[in-house]
């Protein structure tokens, strides 16, 4: 075996020699600690916000990329939503505890269920998304598809009192726009017709109205898509066109049910 040609092979074969997954994992730690600060009461706020500021200037420094703004300006600008994004997250909270009859309460949410956490941490990551900042929000949100399954690209337009039941297996795309009030089940999709990479910049992904809900692993696919409010969409159902407010779609499976016959 010679030892210095493999190394000299890998070294040739790696495509991206400045990729640092020290950046992955150092987002990941930001994200934890931005959570606690917002929700554990035992965590000092002040004293966090600091600790986030610093961890947040060595995430854009690690990233390497000429940012139109000052690191400073960026994090004083998302810091100074976060109590807005704090009092989003107490609405989906409150959402799931009024819709959900199997919650005992508040703390059981925030600490218990995966769509609460997936939501919070995709709104976290929307603030730094629509402020241009690469890289760390999509990491964020990556972070949260890991430990809950719920996969809600950061990109995506949420509103008010939003739920997610059960959470695992949904999947949110980059340009889905959901008003308020909207409950989603386990395995739902909102997605795009097509994959192509012209498409970078147009809406591939549905819009959703107003306190629709969507049940088990519906898909409704296209950027023209629109779900009018009030709607509920059955199980299974498969959606590529817009659907009325105040509709009741629904998917009926052919069911054959053979018994044996009695044997005397």
């Amino acid at each position: 075996m010679d030892k210095e040609k493999i190394i000299s092979e890998l070294n040739r074969h790696k495509k991206l020699p400045y990729l640092d997954y020290r950046l992955k994992q150092e987002t990941e730690d930001f994200t934890d600690t931005l959570f606690y600060t917002l929700f554990d009461s035992n965590t000092p706020v002040a004293v966090n916000l600091e600790m986030l500021e610093k961890k947040f200037d060595r995430l854009t420094d690690m990233a390497c990329w000429d940012l139109e703004r000052p690191s400073n300006e960026l994090w004083n600008k998302y810091i100074s939503g976060l109590p807005g994004i704090l009092e989003k997250l107490n609405l989906d909270a409150e959402a799931i505890l009024n819709c959900d009859p199997a919650s005992l309460s508040l703390q059981e949410i925030y600490m218990a269920y995966p769509g609460f956490y997936a939501i919070s941490i995709y709104r976290l990551a929307h603030e730094l998304y629509i402020q241009g900042v690469p890289m760390i929000p999509r990491l964020m949100t990556e972070y949260a598809h890991r430990q809950t399954g719920v996969d809600i690209n950061p990109g995506a337009t949420i509103g008010k009192s939003f739920f997610i039941d059960h959470a695992t297996g949904v999947v949110i795309g980059e340009t889905a726009v959901i008003h308020d009030n909207v409950k989603l089940y386990q395995g739902v999709t909102l997605g795009a017709l097509y994959v192509s990479k012209n498409l970078q910049k147009t809406k591939r992904h549905p819009t959703i109205m107003s306190n629709v809900t969507i049940y088990a692993n519906a898909t409704i696919l296209g950027g023209e898509t629109v779900i009018g409010e009030n709607s509920i969409i059955g199980g299974n159902a498969w959606l590529t066109a817009s659907v009325p407010a105040n509709s009741t779609v629904y998917h009926t499976p052919e069911i054959k049910i053979k018994t044996a016959p009695n044997v005397q």
